[in-house]
């Protein structure tokens, strides 16, 4: 008798859902790996999960949590599908297998089709302890229906893991979770209106301009949809100071916000980590009602025990009470201590307690001893970390160092640090707890002044103050916390310091291709200093940003930018197009240039040179690999988008080009010009195919048909005709209706030539009438 299939613990991905998969990691190794095919390491840095983890979810065979799948597919910007994955069978004949590979797997709790988006929340997969909050919270939220949660507590308590903890024990009871930081303060309008957008998917809509539509227009989804939403770092957007809860300037609107959301009857909860309490949860909390607050604590001597043995500290319980209590049980405090136990005594917490007050401090003065003790490759991580700001991944972290690092040496370096517990993993990279980022960011302003101060520059040089390249709200959080500070302590000899550190830079190579430029002018436009006169040529200038800044007499002669943001004043825009996967935005101009820029930062990227006058119209092929452009001089050029150079001139036409396009699979190439003619080119061997001739005026456009066998051209006079393809024959001419044709005006008196033109284009009358004076 055949024994039933015994399920395994967990999920693997099925056929369908691997190839979805590796086919957009190829996609990925082409875009930013040079084609190179990624290592089990490198995929670990990207998803911020274990190799072994990655492993399992490759081979597909042995389950892992069905959110470990999601953090996968989330990092390549995917959605996991039903479809994607299955539980794993053992001993299941051929029948079951491929019955269970087409079969959804349902929820046993619940048919709700989950959407999930954790953002920036931390790995919780090793989590210790809370389990009274977590009771206390589930019932608040699943029993009670509180409609806003807050999580109370100093930095390193634990608000945030115990939040993702939440999170990921509460998603089957919703229909929609959603993950936010607002750790770099974004706006309110901002914010509101990224939940919306992801709420709303798959539908487009428009969003309301004012804040109260905005949250009206959240209210209306969090009543139809049960949904938790999570705010982290809540503490970001308020003052700080004697009075607590009260918010920064600018930022008074989330006050409204979580007001709304606190007295407006709907099915959502809102949970909210935070230092201290926002003004709005303390006039609306209560016992019975459906807005509460959990201050947290420290953890329960029991679970800090867990913690020290984990992390390799060992001594008796007595001395395992002493340690915790020394820290009030900080989780944060505490692992950072085990580390240093586990560094400097071997393990014995014994040896460490019997160091006295020397060792022992607040979690500074941990944090003090762990960062001396790191190499400079680890300084430098934190510190680029820190100027982040947000979660990044392993390929983005590499980008930002001047000096080549290899991703295996940067992985070792991150992994040291997580071990050390100076950073946390997340779905999508790597990032600082709060704590150590206010820590880390204070010690780069200390050295960066120090540098200034003695022309050292250093740090100066390895590091950018500020990414002109980031997020608008992460660059304005970057010039607050960093850039800011830095100018304020030199303001008052910012000019006679400009002027020595312009010239160390132009004396030392090592200075003339990093930071030190970019630095520098960023941080004289902050401060105003007139920088007329100033000598910048022959200099890398990375992560400048100079929007707006008008830069009269400075010399940039031979100067390289790297990732800047610039105010280009440039000849009138002619023609635009998108490339095919929405990165990419070209622009042709009067003056025959042709400008390539990246979408997602707005950056511009190159200039095609080539075409003499003005560029009338711009294509990118299917494949995004080739540009096609046509302008006044009646030549088309394509141009190699990774090589930026021109690749073939077509010339045949006898007047300016209006309009070009790709066919839908990149073979044929269509080209309209005033000469009344369309021209077809085989892109293989670069000759005309056809020259299709019929209309007696200007062809302003042409467009193929989905399936390439039909082109639409139109012109001036208002026809619009279609063409066979293969054959070049006219198969259809469509006329558009002028705006009084058929009106029929005859024997009219009193016109002049000019009004009589009018109504012949109008076609209000027939060219041959005549007219009595």
């Amino acid at each position: 008798m055949t024994q039933p299939s015994r399920r395994r613990r967990g999920v693997i991905l099925t056929s369908q859902g691997k190839q979805k998969l590796l086919e957009v990691i190829r996609e990925f190794e082409r875009e930013h790996n040079f084609g190179e095919k990624y290592t089990i390491e490198e995929l670990s840095g990207q998803t911020g999960l274990d190799p072994g983890t990655v492993a399992k979810v490759l081979d597909a065979e042995e389950g892992v949590d069905r959110r470990t799948l999601d953090r996968f597919f989330r990092t390549f910007n995917l959605e996991l599908a039903e479809a994607d994955y299955r539980k794993p069978l053992l001993a299941r004949s051929a029948e079951a297998e491929e019955e269970e590979s087409i079969e959804p797997i349902q929820n046993p709790k619940s048919k709700i089709q989950n959407r999930i988006d954790w953002g920036e929340a931390v790995d919780v997969s090793i989590f210790y302890g809370r389990t009274e909050e977590l009771a206390t919270l589930k019932q608040w939220i699943v029993d009670d229906r509180c409609r806003l949660v807050a999580l109370l507590g100093m930095g390193g308590i634990g608000k945030t893991s115990l939040a993702a903890k939440l999170g990921e024990q509460l998603q089957d009871e919703f229909e929609v979770v959603v993950w936010r930081s607002l750790r770099n303060a974004p706006l309110v309008e901002d914010m509101v209106g990224s939940l919306i957008q992801f709420l709303s998917n798959p539908q487009a809509i428009d969003l309301p301009k004012s804040l109260d539509g905005l949250i009206s227009s959240l209210m209306r989804y969090l009543n139809q949809h049960r949904c938790l939403l999570v705010l982290d770092n809540a503490e970001s957007i308020l003052r700080g100071g004697e009075r607590a809860g009260q918010y920064r300037e600018g930022f008074a609107g989330y006050g409204e916000l979580f007001r709304r959301i606190g007295e407006s009857p709907h099915q959502s909860c809102l949970v909210l980590t935070s230092r201290e309490k926002p003004k709005e949860i303390s006039l609306l909390e209560g016992k019975t009602r459906p807005v509460r607050s959990r201050p947290l604590q420290g953890l329960d001597p029991r679970d800090g025990q867990k913690i020290l043995q984990a992390e390799g500290a060992s001594g008796t319980e007595a001395e395992q009470q002493e340690l915790l209590s020394r820290y009030a049980g900080n989780p944060l405090a505490v692992r950072i201590a085990a580390t240093t136990i586990q560094e400097l005594f071997s393990g014995n917490i014994s040896t460490f307690l019997e160091q006295g007050a020397a060792v022992f401090g607040d979690i500074r003065d941990l944090l003090d001893q762990q960062f001396d003790r790191l190499t400079e490759l680890g300084k430098a991580t934190l510190y680029w970390l820190a100027i982040n700001r947000e979660l990044v991944s392993l390929a983005e972290l590499r980008e930002d160092f001047v000096s080549p690092i290899t991703p295996q040496k940067l992985l070792e370096t991150l992994e040291s640090l997580e071990r050390r517990s100076l950073i946390e993993k997340g779905a999508i990279g790597f990032t600082l707890q709060n704590v150590v980022m206010e820590y880390v960011t204070d010690r780069l302003i200390e050295r960066i002044n120090e540098e200034l101060q003695l022309g050292t520059l250093e740090l100066f040089n390895s590091h950018a103050l500020i990414k002109a390249t980031a997020k608008d709200y992460i660059r304005e959080t970057q010039v607050r916390l960093i850039l800011k500070p830095i100018a304020d302590a030199n303001r008052t000899f910012a000019t006679a310091l400009s002027q020595s550190i312009l010239q160390s830079i132009r004396e030392r190579l090592d200075l003339s291709v990093g930071y030190a430029a970019g630095n520098l002018l960023n941080l004289l436009c902050y401060l105003k200093v007139d920088i007329s006169d100033s000598n910048f040529s022959h200099l890398t200038i990375r992560q400048a940003y100079l929007n707006g800044l008008k830069l009269y007499h400075v010399n940039l002669a031979n100067t390289h930018f790297v990732n800047p943001v610039l105010t280009y004043t440039f000849s009138t825009v002619s023609s635009v197009a998108f490339s095919p996967d929405g990165k990419l935005l070209v622009t042709g101009h009067r003056n025959g240039e042709i400008r390539l820029w990246r979408t997602g930062d707005r950056q511009y990227l190159a200039t095609y040179k080539g075409h003499t006058s003005w560029v009338w119209s711009v294509a990118f092929s299917s494949d995004g690999q080739t540009l096609a452009s046509g302008g006044d001089d009646q030549t088309i050029r394509l141009w190699n988008l990774k090589s930026h150079q021109c690749l073939h001139i077509l010339q045949g036409h006898a007047d300016r080009i209006r309009s070009i396009a790709f066919s839908p699979d990149g073979q044929v190439l269509a080209s309209g010009s005033q000469d009344q003619t369309i021209r077809l080119w085989d892109l293989k061997t670069h000759q005309c195919l056809h020259i299709l001739q019929g209309h007696i005026s200007w062809v302003w456009s042409v467009a193929f048909s989905p399936d390439r066998q039909t082109l639409a051209s139109s012109s001036a006079n208002g026809t619009i005709k279609l063409w066979g393809v293969q054959t070049g024959v006219c198969l259809a001419t469509l006329r558009v209706p002028r705006l009084y044709e058929g009106t029929n005006i005859t024997g009219a008196t009193g016109l002049t030539d000019a009004q009589r033109a009018s109504l012949i284009a109008l076609g209000a009358i027939d060219e041959g009438i005549e007219f009595r004076e």
